[in-house]
């Protein structure tokens, strides 16, 4: 198990909780997600901060922005998590800020009769919630897929099975 926090922010992963093997937290609120949809939210996320960091120096020192990205989480990611379709859903992110800070909000809404999960950072806490998702998720991506046989896990240049293991 491994299990970072700073001021604002949580992040557990633990393989020994299957399905839900990674919880996420802000300030007042924790929830736990498939791998699935952590991946989701690694890959949102990171899409946000490069378009952000693209975006940010034409920006004047008043200006803030906007950004929002909707992803789906497949079926077929859900059900190759050796969880059914309970990952199946849509994911959707905003990132707010101007030229150097900014905040983070999600909403991830499954197929019918699943739980969902609203949450959101501010902008002390998001840049180093992404900072600790895109460093420790990768990483134990061996650890969490093992015990799902044939499961193989991309990314976004990084692929894992737990086959090789």
């Amino acid at each position: 198990m491994l299990s970072l926090e700073g001021e604002g922010w949580r992040l557990v992963l633990d393989p020994e909780r299957q399905p839900y093997a990674v919880l996420i937290g802000g300030a007042d609120w924790a929830a736990e997600l498939q791998l699935e949809e952590a991946l989701a939210l690694m890959r949102g996320l990171h899409r946000l901060q490069v378009q952000h960091a693209a975006l940010a120096d034409g920006l004047m020192a008043e200006e803030a922005i906007s950004l929002e990205l909707e992803t789906p989480i497949t079926p077929e990611q859900a059900a190759a998590s050796g969880a059914g379709l309970s990952g199946a859903g849509v994911l959707w992110l905003e990132l707010v800020g101007d030229r150097q800070r900014w905040s983070l909000r999600f909403v991830l809404t499954p197929e019918v009769a699943v739980r969902g999960v609203e949450g959101g950072w501010s902008e002390l806490a998001a840049p180093a919630f992404a900072a600790a998702l895109a460093a420790a998720l990768p990483e134990a991506l061996p650890q969490l897929c093992r015990g799902r046989s044939g499961v193989a896990h991309e990314t976004g240049g990084v692929a894992v099975s737990d086959q090789q293991y």
